[in-house]
């Protein structure tokens, strides 16, 4: 098994390239899921999408090299489900880490979760999408 160090440069990595992408305002959860596909092919990194982590816990994106889960969400989610549910995939011993991509930023979630690394991604505080 990899370190959490080494998981965490990998981690950093991605969020810079999630970060680096500009999109506009969206109306579908798909379409957010659409544009980060993009970017992973654009930047030739292998993911899995609708990657069955369990029974009942499906995440949007795994990237299998690395261990890393990435989680779409529209809108401004309920943080206690959000929250939930990154608990239950952080539960997941293939899971070295996480990345929660929100169209409006919620604040709270922990940087850590089951002592896994967790980043949040808000679009319309990074990215400038206006709601």
């Amino acid at each position: 098994m990899h370190s959490l160090f080494s998981h965490k440069v990998t981690l950093d990595k991605m969020k810079n390239i999630l970060e680096s992408v500009r999109v506009s305002a969206v109306t579908e959860e798909i379409e957010l899921q659409n544009i980060i596909a993009q970017i992973l092919s654009d930047n030739s990194i292998p993911f899995a999408k609708e990657y069955r982590l369990g029974p009942r816990n499906r995440i949007d994106f795994f990237i299998p090299d690395i261990g890393i889960g990435i989680e779409v969400k529209k809108g401004k989610p309920h943080y206690r489900q959000v929250y939930q549910q990154l608990c239950r995939y952080c539960n997941f011993d293939n899971l070295m880490g996480i990345i929660l991509v929100v169209e409006r930023n919620l604040t709270g979630i922990p940087a850590e979760i089951n002592n896994k690394p967790c980043v949040v991604i808000g679009l319309n505080r990074l990215w400038g999408i206006a709601i």
